[in-house]
């Protein structure tokens, strides 16, 4: 084999998280954030991807993270990185749960940040996480819904869809896979179903 071919299928290989009912993950609520949710996710994890959840005290949001740039609300990529950071050594993930706002510069294919720049220089989004990486967010405040029920489901799936990208799924082309890109719209997410598709599922396997 070429031994170039041989490094690109390490690389490759290590860029895949696995995991199996040992793997545990620690569900962070930050201030604020209903205990029912915080319960609801740690089962629906759980369950979705056979594996450990342990829910935490809620925690302060860090201030360091906090930005009015547009308006008052928090860093997703900040608050991903200090969780990053803070993981204790007993959980292999950490996913925190927020009511907050939370935002990010969304960028184009080319690394520069996507015009209008006054628009997406700190970008309101739903959810964010590493991919493959071991730290994810999703906050509740851009899927809300008078309907108890549509909210809880659009919930579920935004938390399974950026805990599968800390498994190193990235977006996917079918619409009714919870991996489909939101497009900058929650309608896309009311579409999508609480399931993988096959080929996503097969890359967990």
């Amino acid at each position: 084999m070429n031994k170039y071919l041989f490094i690109l299928l390490l690389v490759l290989a290590s860029c895949q998280s696995k995991i199996d009912s040992n793997t545990v993950v620690g569900i962070q609520p930050y201030k604020g954030f209903p205990k029912e949710k915080t319960d609801t996710i740690a089962k629906t994890l759980a369950t979705f991807y056979d594996l450990q959840t342990v829910v935490l005290e809620e925690i302060e949001h860090p201030k360091k993270a906090f930005t009015t740039v547009k308006s008052p609300r928090y860093r997703a990529d900040s608050l991903i990185k200090i969780q990053k950071q803070t993981i204790a050594t007993s959980f292999d993930y950490i996913l925190g749960l927020t009511s907050q706002d939370i935002s990010v510069t969304k960028k184009g294919s080319d690394g520069k940040i996507k015009d209008p720049a006054s628009k997406y220089a700190d970008w309101g989004i739903m959810g964010l996480a590493y991919c493959p990486g071991n730290s994810c967010i999703v906050s509740t405040f851009r899927i809300q819904h008078h309907n108890t029920e549509k909210h809880f489901a659009r919930l579920k799936k935004v938390t399974v869809h950026e805990f599968g990208h800390n498994l190193g799924l990235p977006h996917c082309a079918d619409k009714t896979c919870v991996m489909t890109d939101a497009v900058e719209s929650v309608a896309t997410i009311d579409k999508a179903q609480l399931a993988l598709c096959k080929r996503c599922a097969s890359k967990l396997k």
